[in-house]
């Protein structure tokens, strides 16, 4: 987190898809404690919000560098998305059913997420489509596709 103007607004870089996601929640978290969202907008990928109890520039600053935390009953994901925190630890197999390990790592590069994949070797899997086929969280199990060289 961090400031933005002198109204009091924070800026917050969302680990999220889209910044609009991190809008629809009306509570933040910071160390443990609520603060409620009185508005929010999206400016250049970050949320920028003002919240209650914040002010000004001098309240902002003191939550500068803060990670920002939501209830997991606050958000409404849509159907067939997950948290990753969900699919951390679940096992990873190939389209053909050979176990490669479990997912260990999530990498957030500027090309898109990239999934560590830790068992007898490690893979690097980029987390699009074309390789992640399917993401069972409940079940713990994500299939993928290898292609020569992963």
């Amino acid at each position: 987190m961090n400031t933005h103007g002198v109204r009091g607004e924070v800026k917050i870089m969302p680990w999220t898809d889209t910044p609009e996601f991190l809008r629809a929640i009306k509570t933040l978290y910071v160390d443990g404690n609520p603060l409620r969202v009185l508005s929010s907008r999206v400016h250049k990928g970050a949320v920028l919000a003002l919240l209650e109890g914040v002010e000004d520039v001098n309240a902002a600053m003191r939550l500068k560098g803060r990670r920002v935390f939501i209830d997991r009953e606050d958000a409404r994901l849509p159907e067939g998305r997950f948290f990753i925190q969900d699919i951390m630890g679940a096992r990873v197999v190939t389209e053909s059913g050979e176990e490669l390990g479990a997912l260990a790592e999530v990498i957030d590069a500027p090309a898109g997420m990239v999934y560590v994949v830790r068992g007898k070797d490690e893979h690097l899997i980029p987390a699009v489509d074309e390789f992640v086929l399917k993401t069972d969280a409940d079940a713990g199990v994500i299939t993928v596709r290898l292609i020569e060289g992963m």
